[in-house]
């Protein structure tokens, strides 16, 4: 059985279910995304993983405030910072793990990772049952180009303002890296795109999310994050 938490009276919620988290961000995608396209990804993938995986899994409501520091410099957008995420992932599982069965955060957002890995080490220190998966297409570029784009078309079209998509910096990450870490996105990329959204297609959205699907309910039920 699936099933929204958000839906259900306490008296419906299954006992110790596998609950996955979708965990997001609030931050600019460029001038033709919207501000919650990492949240809206990982939540999506979640909807459609939780599908494919027997027992009983309960999707939680997506945690859309996150670390997206090197986004600041652009309007709208919002970030708690490392700290406090790793704050508030923690007591989220402290007090999901009091009824819940295993807890997985599915990760749509890199910004996340080290803050999310730090949690879960400490989680796991206490006895908690608790996994992270990466909730992103890892050959994807890397950031409101092709692969986001393609993928907000396939799952929000009417999102998408692609008479606004124009191709940002597209060096490969590694050597944009040093820039970002001193300057943040805007230093990089004035319209804040890092990658090629005009050649996105709903289409290849299509693909890529079935494949992102198909990868993390594999991860999920063959490396030992299922239980």
């Amino acid at each position: 059985m699936t099933a929204e938490l958000a839906r259900l009276a306490w008296t419906d919620v299954p006992d110790r279910p596998l609950v996955l988290v979708p965990l997001g961000s609030f931050e600019q995608h460029g001038p033709h995304l919207p501000l919650d396209t990492d949240t809206r990804i990982a939540d999506a993938v979640a909807h459609a993983v939780a599908k494919r995986l027997p027992g009983e899994v309960v999707l939680a409501p997506p945690v859309g405030y996150a670390a997206s520091g090197e986004h600041q410099g652009f309007p709208g957008t919002i970030s708690i910072g490392n700290e406090a995420l790793r704050f508030v992932l923690v007591e989220l599982v402290r007090s999901l793990t009091l009824w819940s069965g295993r807890v997985v955060f599915l990760n749509g957002h890199g910004g996340n990772a080290s803050c999310l890995a730090g949690a879960i080490r400490l989680l796991a220190g206490e006895g908690r049952d608790v996994a992270n998966v990466p909730c992103f297409p890892p050959d994807g570029d890397a950031h409101a180009g092709h692969t986001e784009t393609s993928l907000m078309l396939h799952l929000a079209p009417e999102l998408v303002h692609m008479d606004r998509a124009w191709r940002g910096n597209t060096a490969p990450i590694r050597e944009l890296m040093p820039t970002l870490l001193a300057g943040g996105v805007a230093a990089a990329s004035a319209s804040g795109v890092l990658g090629d959204p005009t050649t996105a297609t709903a289409e290849e959205g299509a693909r890529l999310f079935d494949a992102l699907v198909t990868d993390v309910a594999a991860r999920l039920q063959t490396e030992g994050v299922r239980r």
